[in-house]
This record gives structure tokens, C-alpha cells and sequence, in this order.
């Protein structure tokens, strides 16, 4: 994988995101940007959002779904090695339609640090905390 373009304070425009200030954005390339959540899980939640206008997983294309794998793969690396105390877990998640939750009509996912003793009983994910 390419080293991720790094952005020093330069807006970035997302699709139905709108702007996003520059202190939340960790990395970006042409097809992703990885942003801090602004309304986080636990601290280090971050989003990956497709960097063109695409609601479902399904709109992506074979490279677009290749490339986010490696930054979920990027993300969970950089989360794990850079904030203290370290994850001892992480939940991943993706609500593809409104069905399945999605309230942003563009593509995102989540990845979200978890700690030992941070929500009374995990089982269940997302779903539950």
C-alpha cells in the first residue's frame, strides 16, 4: 500500500459530509479519507468515507472495495500504535442502507477502538452499547 497523503491544515470536502476540518483528518488518498468521528463510540473511533459520491458498498468498485480493506487494515495499525492505553479490542461496521441503519447516505465505516471494562458487557457489539 502507498503511504497515505498526509493533510496539514487544507480543507477536505466530502460528499454529503461537507467540509472537514483538518485536525480530524488522519489520512487520505484519491478513493478514502479517514477521519476521526465526531460524535465517537470511544475515543479513536474513526470513519473511513469514500472520497466520491456512493451511498452502498455495492457502488464500489473492485479496486474501491480492495483499497478499503487496506485502510480498515491501515487504521486499526495506526489506532493501536498510537493511542495510550493501547485498544484491546475493536469493532468494525458498516450500515449499508437505511434498513440497516445508515443515516449518511454516503459509504463509511467505522472502526472503533474497544477496552476491557468499557461497556458492562460487549457481547453483541455495536448493537448493544
Amino acid at each position: 500500500m502507498q503511504y497515505p497523503l498526509r493533510v496539514a491544515n487544507a480543507a477536505l470536502t466530502l460528499p454529503v459530509f461537507g467540509e472537514v476540518e483538518p485536525a480530524r483528518v488522519l489520512a487520505l488518498d484519491d478513493l478514502f479519507a479517514m477521519v476521526s468521528d465526531s460524535f465517537p463510540i470511544s475515543p479513536g473511533h474513526t470513519l473511513i468515507i469514500a472520497c466520491r459520491p456512493v451511498a452502498r458498498f455495492q457502488e464500489l468498485t473492485s479496486a474501491e472495495k480492495a483499497r478499503l480493506l487496506a485502510w480498515i487494515d491501515w487504521t486499526q495499525q495506526h489506532l493501536a500504535s498510537h493511542l495510550t492505553p493501547a485498544p484491546d479490542g475493536f469493532n468494525f461496521g458498516l450500515n449499508d442502507g437505511p434498513a440497516a441503519g445508515q443515516t449518511i447516505p454516503q459509504l463509511h465505516f467505522h472502526v472503533i477502538p474497544r477496552y476491557t471494562g468499557d461497556f458492562p458487557d460487549p457481547r453483541g457489539g455495536v448493537r448493544h452499547v
